[in-house]
């Protein structure tokens, strides 16, 4: 499910004026895209500098459950990277934003902080908006699946309507 599909659309970007704006944005896209990338690496050189430090520190080739935690936020960082990553490639080949990819890489993110939460730092009241955020993804991701089953059955079309006006949102 995209917010904006073009194959439903007569002529998506006729004002050359537009035209031009949109190749302005297409160019610091691909910025972001190479940025994304060089950050999935520093994210992954981290990752290995924090399993090194971890193992080369007494006791030896040993983790505690705070050493496990860490690691696996530093791998779940570069996870949620990776996400961001395919979320910008989709948008630079199809000019779409792809709402599932969207809400997955957010409940990535939502589960990074899940897994490394400190309940002695917070206040229980900040698992709570965690959780309730983490049950309104559940559920946005829900929808768009149920939806997108029933449009791939025929059941329901998302956009019915092939000849109308191509809108942005």
């Amino acid at each position: 499910m995209f917010f904006f599909d073009k194959r439903n659309c007569k002529d998506p970007i006729s004002d050359p004026f537009v035209r031009r704006l949109w190749s302005v944005i297409r160019v610091c896209v691909r910025a972001l895209a190479v940025l994304m990338t060089l950050v999935i690496i520093w994210g992954l050189l981290d990752v290995i500098f924090v399993l090194y430090q971890r193992m080369a520190s007494p006791p030896y080739l040993l983790l505690n459950i705070n050493d496990i935690l860490a690691t696996f936020g530093a791998f779940m960082a570069v996870l949620i990277a990776i996400e961001i990553f395919a979320n910008i490639v989709i948008y630079l080949e199809y000019q779409m934003i792809h709402l599932k990819l969207v809400i997955s890489t957010a409940l990535m993110a939502a589960a990074r902080k899940v897994i490394v939460f400190d309940f002695k730092e917070h206040d229980y009241t900040v698992g709570l908006a965690l959780g309730v955020m983490i049950v309104a993804l559940g559920c946005c991701y829900w929808l768009i699946f149920k939806t997108e089953s029933k449009s791939e059955d025929g059941e329901f079309e998302v956009n019915s309507h092939k000849d109308t006006e191509c809108k942005r949102t």
